[in-house]
């Protein structure tokens, strides 16, 4: 399994929280590539786990904070 930022990006729109099987078919319906679909089936799923942001699937999908960008500035 592996994520880059192009594929998590598809996923960044999904209908947060959900479960591995809301995301798989949220992924077939909205044509993330294959390779997302892999990834999501890929996951260890323990008793339907509910997912409530990205990064806990995917840790290293850059936030809001990860930018240098100072709202007050402008």
């Amino acid at each position: 399994m592996y994520w880059t930022l192009e594929l998590a990006s598809y996923l960044s729109d999904a209908p947060w929280p959900a479960n591995k099987d809301e995301l798989i078919d949220y992924a077939i319906r909205t044509g993330a590539p294959l390779e997302v679909v892999e990834n999501l089936q890929a996951i260890e799923d323990e008793g339907g786990e509910i997912y409530e942001v990205i990064q806990e699937i995917w840790p290293d999908y850059p936030t809001d904070e990860d930018y240098l960008w100072n709202e007050d500035e402008y």
